[in-house]
């Protein structure tokens, strides 16, 4: 696991219900596109918003359809050890290759807590496993830190890996100088990717990508031309994708009887948005997450006609395997019908 694009896998829904049916066309779409491996139920995946009951089926579900054929890594975080314990014990049992740790949000222990207990206690439950803490304060309000990070991995050698996502170069850094060089640094976020994996100072190995939901072969390719050292084909690869980079977050200025606000669409409702609109299964977010404003939809259609005009092979492994037109759908209204609020 120490190079490679891995999908944070989105869970679909069909109106209050985990799809199903959605959930392995999606793993066999990512798998089809060669991708490394998938990630499911973290953060993309709607992990706050789900069930432990749902979130096991879908850790399951997603474990069953990639066995044999991609690694398969699940998400077991929580601010409650205990709980993370146990999400892990019922991963490890379906054969699952990482888990993905969270950094404990809300409640915010420090990066000394974090570690010892919260990561090592569950590296030391399960030794044959490899623990991959994330590691987002913009998220969690809290952090593991560089230093913490290389104890924990000098202590237990199955934390080998990490998910950064602090958007923090030095950081990152500081963890490359701190945990060595057997270390797998994985990076957390999709525009960062390119800048991670060519710092001599930081040396990521791949990624966990959101926007790998809709572009898997690209983004494999990006990375696996980044890991042969082939800068040059990897940043035009990027620079076409850059366009969709851009809907992790999507940020507007809306109009509101007080004067203006910003508002953020965070992940995953603009990727499940571009998704339901070019006809993979996606469904709406669990609430309180919701819909897109008309400019936030707007973003998202304008960056997804760039890429499809400039490079419509990006897109063209959704239209081939869910049988879409990608140019009707991201052209005709009825396809976003839905979709957004109507006021603010």
């Amino acid at each position: 696991m120490k190079t490679g694009c891995f999908t944070a896998m989105i869970t679909p829904f069909d109106g209050e219900m985990v799809d199903i049916d959605g959930i392995e066309k999606l793993v066999s779409f990512q798998i089809q596109s060669g991708i490394t491996g998938v990630l499911a139920v973290g953060t993309t995946g709607e992990s706050p918003a789900l069930s432990w009951e749902e979130h096991h089926r879908v850790t399951k579900l997603i474990a069953s359809a990639s066995k044999g054929k991609c690694l398969c890594i699940a998400g077991a975080g929580s601010n409650n050890t205990r709980e993370a314990i146990e999400a892990s014990r019922h991963a490890v049992a379906l054969g699952v290759d990482a888990l993905l740790l969270v950094d404990p949000y809300y409640n915010g222990p420090s990066s000394l807590e974090i570690r010892k207990e919260y990561v090592e206690p569950v590296a030391a439950a399960f030794p044959d496993t490899r623990i991959i803490p994330y590691v987002i304060p913009g998220r969690t309000g809290t952090q593991l830190l560089p230093e913490d990070l290389a104890i924990a991995f000098k202590t237990h050698p199955n934390v080998a890996t990490v998910k950064e996502a602090t958007g923090n170069l030095d950081n990152m850094r500081r963890t490359r100088k701190c945990c060595g060089p057997d270390f797998t640094i994985l990076s957390g976020d999709d525009a960062l990717t390119f800048d991670m994996m060519t710092d001599p100072g930081i040396l990521a190995g791949g990624m966990i990508a959101v926007i790998s939901n809709v572009a898997p072969a690209a983004m494999s390719e990006m990375v696996r031309l980044l890991n042969q050292g082939n800068q040059a084909e990897a940043g035009r690869l990027k620079a076409a994708l850059d366009p969709l980079f851009d809907l992790v977050t999507v940020k507007t200025l809306e109009a509101t009887v007080h004067g203006e606000v910003v508002c953020r669409a965070r992940n995953p409702l603009a990727i499940k948005t571009l998704m339901a609109i070019l006809g993979m299964p996606s469904g709406g977010c669990r609430r309180p997450l919701g819909k897109m404003t008309q400019k936030g939809l707007e973003k998202i259609l304008s960056a997804a006609r760039t890429v499809q005009k400039a490079n419509p092979e990006l897109l063209k492994p959704v239209a081939d395997f869910f049988e879409v037109n990608i140019e009707e759908r991201l052209n005709t209204p009825v396809y976003w019908k839905g979709l957004t609020y109507d006021n603010y």
